[in-house]
């Protein structure tokens, strides 16, 4: 087993308060691979809020005396005095991430997210930037730098932010869609400095390069092609700026073998020319 865990107080202090609007407490991760389970039963629940991710296997829930098995993909929200029971086996190689947090305006801005009510899980799929999000919050709480407080706060935020994005987006094109899209767009930013085809990735999952397009756009406000140029001139722009790398070097590092092309490519979308660019910006 693993886990990388952070608090505020001591360890596993419930902390709760109404004298501030939002207080971020814990945080922390367990991945579960080795010891047989990990188990935590909370009769009387919390005195504040929790919200766990599962960020792949699955996890065991029990409500109202009704186990309920929640895979990966999947929040849960704990209000405070709720019944928390959940189960995490190796067998099923689960992976969760956690915040508690607390304060007077915490079911405001739950409101304003509009967060499900009457319903502890919901599914919010498998972005990246959820584990990115709770990580964050990990580092804040177990460093403490100048201003951390707010800035878990803000963390927090940018969470139900994403929560939202998905629930908005889910309504209007359905959760296999944005997987779908989401898992592309992991991909794209992953691997955008090597050769990529639409139309074979499209192929390779089972989807209508078409659709593929449309359904992109429509997450993205752009093409699929288009995001992957932007993500290639982001980055050249970003080592123009920060090595002494030549423009062949550059455009090989993005994903360019022809640093003529590329040369066009980045004054169409910069309006200035590799050396123009570096030039300015280094004046």
């Amino acid at each position: 087993m693993f886990t990388n865990l952070a608090y505020l107080g001591r360890a596993h202090e419930d902390i709760a308060t109404q004298k501030l609007p939002v207080l971020v407490t814990a945080a922390g991760y367990y991945r579960v691979h080795t010891s047989e389970m990990i188990d935590t039963e909370r009769p009387r629940g919390r005195k504040d809020y929790q919200l766990l991710y599962i960020a792949a296997g699955k996890a065991h829930f029990v409500f109202d005396g009704k186990e309920r098995i929640v895979s990966k993909g999947n929040m849960i929200l704990f209000r405070p005095g709720e019944a928390q029971f959940y189960y995490l086996y190796a067998a099923e190689r689960p992976e969760t991430y956690w915040v508690h947090f607390t304060g007077s305006e915490i079911e405001t801005l739950l409101d304003h997210y509009e967060m499900p009510h009457g319903e502890n899980i919901f599914f919010t799929g498998t972005s990246l930037d959820y584990q990115w999000i709770y990580q964050q919050m990990i580092r804040e709480l177990q460093l403490r730098r100048p201003n951390y407080e707010e800035l878990l706060i803000l963390n927090l935020r940018h969470l139900f932010l994403m929560i939202n994005r998905y629930l908005s987006e889910n309504s209007r094109l359905g959760s296999a869609t944005l997987d779908e899209i989401e898992r592309a767009t992991s991909h794209f930013n992953q691997h955008y400095n090597k050769p990529i085809s639409i139309e074979q990735y499209a192929a390779e999952r089972h989807m209508s390069a078409c659709w593929f397009i449309r359904s992109f756009k429509q997450i993205n406000q752009v093409p699929p092609m288009q995001y992957i140029v932007s993500l290639r001139i982001t980055n050249a722009m970003n080592l123009m700026d920060n090595t002494d790398y030549s423009v062949a070097q550059v455009a090989a590092a993005v994903g360019y073998d022809n640093a003529l092309y590329f040369s066009r490519l980045f004054r169409k979308h910069t309006g200035l020319s590799p050396t123009e660019y570096r030039k300015q910006h280094q004046a």
